[in-house]
């Protein structure tokens, strides 16, 4: 089997040609019009000029096209670019021409920012528009559903393993990057993941025909609902490849913006098995569904989840504890990003929830400013290196991509930034990123430590800790919080309750209360925002 995406779900479409394969809103795409679409729209792109190696922008909400046009791209040997639905035009600009795209989906609600940006992109040579039910104001789009009635099936062909993979980051430390990966490498390091993930994988990607076979005999395939943005590695890795390379079954939500009431409504339609979000922002409005609807005699019925998946940001301990009051099942909290993954945590009712706990992922190290490579129990906290799958690089970028992934004792690591302490049973403390780390009176602080403290209090919605410049303390720490609707909690209670579960040194010195926490759709945290709001409240 040759390994790149579009070649074993071709092999899949073959095997179960009418089995789901998407769901979105209620529109079911069967495997074999998944591979029948795709292959129309990589007709679509040849036509326009695209080839092998050609990057094509995804400028898509959470949908069935989005899934569709991005293995189109594959299908020619091309490399999807993710991008940012919340991208004003000089960020769009700025992604579409570093990545060096030559087309662009996006669905007809953005055909504005599309308009606004096109002179400035003379190398796009298909802006392909998605219907949505919205207005469409760029006269030069290509209608997706046209191309679906006029193009024929692009024939199967053969495509190079060592095809690129790109990602962008989030660009929460600069400039958004495209992280590099060759296409074969991944799918062996997804397969060997979904396999410490507990799945029933072959140990050899190679013998996945095999298995697809097992699973429809026993009719045991994944449907995964994908409740964060597929632009994220999150979603997208976790939430959909999964499923998909497993002969499952991803599910989206065509509504822009998280409904909690509508995620459990399409568990309940579709018996998901797999739910994937992104920490607190995600899981507390699941729960808080679940209470209310408990409460009102209508619980919803979460007999087929299985488990739910988080990554991206720590999910707290109450919040899983809540859920798992709701239904027996696995809360999955796996650490890392789009560089690397480092580690997991895995609690049910039998195996109780910490905050920021993670087993070490084999391959992978903690290592001090100083160089030592730390042991288990160490006093000293250190930098995160991954040697499991190790990106090529980034994309246009020698400088940074020599800074993140470097070599140690001869194996090659990549070192995104993540500070961890390694405890004496050989787990990891996840302590934050060193961008964000805060030097109080020479003390690190590291904010996500904070943020989990704070959120620990029963009142507290959401929060973000950065540190400002300070005369006394060179830094010092500013809690922004949010609190629980009809919740109260004053700024000197909330500091002296936080005051159990972290020392003295990493309190906040000012809690600035707001309404809404703001963070990404993926809900990763807003440190910029954060910082801004601090500085204007700094009296």
């Amino acid at each position: 089997m040759n390994l790149d995406f579009a070649s074993v779900w071709e092999m899949i479409s073959d095997i179960i040609p009418e089995n789901d394969a998407l769901i979105s809103g209620g529109e079911v795409v069967s495997w074999k019009d998944y591979d029948l679409k795709s292959s129309k729209i990589a007709t679509a792109l040849t036509n326009a000029g695209l080839s092998a190696n050609s990057k094509a922008g995804l400028y898509l909400n959470n949908s069935n096209e989005y899934l569709i046009g991005q293995n189109a791209i594959f299908k020619i040997g091309g490399v999807p670019i993710n991008v940012n639905y919340r991208y004003v035009a000089e960020e769009l600009i700025y992604l579409l021409n570093n990545s060096d795209s030559e087309a662009v989906f996006y669905h007809a609600c953005y055909s504005k920012r599309i308009k606004e940006i096109a002179e400035a992109l003379p190398n796009i040579k298909a802006w392909i528009e998605v219907a949505d039910g919205t207005e469409s104001h760029f006269d030069n789009a290509i209608k997706y559903e046209d191309l679906l009635d006029t193009c024929d099936p692009m024939e199967r062909i053969h495509r190079d393993p060592n095809t690129i993979y790109m990602l962008y980051t989030g660009g929460t430390t600069g400039m958004p990057k495209g992280v590099m990966y060759k296409q074969g490498e991944f799918l062996v390091f997804l397969f060997r993941t979904l396999k410490a993930m507990g799945y029933d994988v072959p140990e050899d990607i190679n013998n996945l025909e095999e298995q697809i076979h097992n699973f429809k005999r026993d009719n045991t395939f994944i449907k995964s609902l994908v409740g964060c943005p597929l632009m994220h590695g999150t979603g997208m890795w976790l939430g959909a490849f999964l499923p998909l390379l497993l002969g499952g079954t991803a599910i989206t939500s065509k509504n822009l913006g998280f409904d909690a009431d509508q995620l459990w409504t399409q568990v309940e339609d579709t018996k998901t098995s797999n739910i994937v979000i992104v920490g607190d922002a995600f899981a507390k409005p699941m729960l808080d569904a679940l209470d209310r609807a408990t409460i009102e005699g209508k619980p919803y019925d979460l007999s087929s989840v299985k488990v739910i998946i988080s990554s991206g940001v720590m999910w707290s301990e109450e919040v899983k504890n809540g859920l798992l009051k709701h239904h027996d099942m696995q809360l999955m909290d796996t650490m890392g990003s789009t560089e690397g993954g480092m580690g997991s945590s895995i609690s049910t009712r039998d195996n109780p929830p910490k905050t920021a706990k993670f087993s070490l992922n084999p391959g992978v190290i903690v290592i001090a400013d100083d160089g030592e490579i730390l042991e288990p129990g160490s006093t000293k906290v250190g930098l995160i290196g991954t040697s499991g799958l190790v990106p090529v690089g980034y994309y246009k970028d020698e400088k940074k991509s020599a800074e993140t992934f470097k070599e140690v004792n001869g194996i090659r690591y990549s070192f995104p930034g993540d500070y961890a302490k390694l405890e004496e049973d050989g787990t990891i403390t996840l302590l934050g990123r060193g961008s964000n780390c805060i030097n109080s009176a020479g003390e690190k602080i590291y904010p996500e430590e904070v943020e989990e403290a704070i959120k620990r209090n029963q009142e507290v919605f959401d929060c973000l800790v950065v540190g400002i410049e300070d005369e006394k303390f060179g830094q010092k720490v500013v809690a922004v919080v949010s609190i629980e609707k009809n919740n109260e909690i004053s700024e000197a209670n909330l500091v002296e309750s936080t005051r159990e579960f972290i020392a003295g040194y990493k309190l906040p010195k000012k809690v600035i209360f707001v309404e809404e926490v703001q963070r990404a759709p993926n809900g990763k945290a807003n440190y910029k925002w954060a910082k801004s709001v601090a500085l204007e409240n700094n009296n």
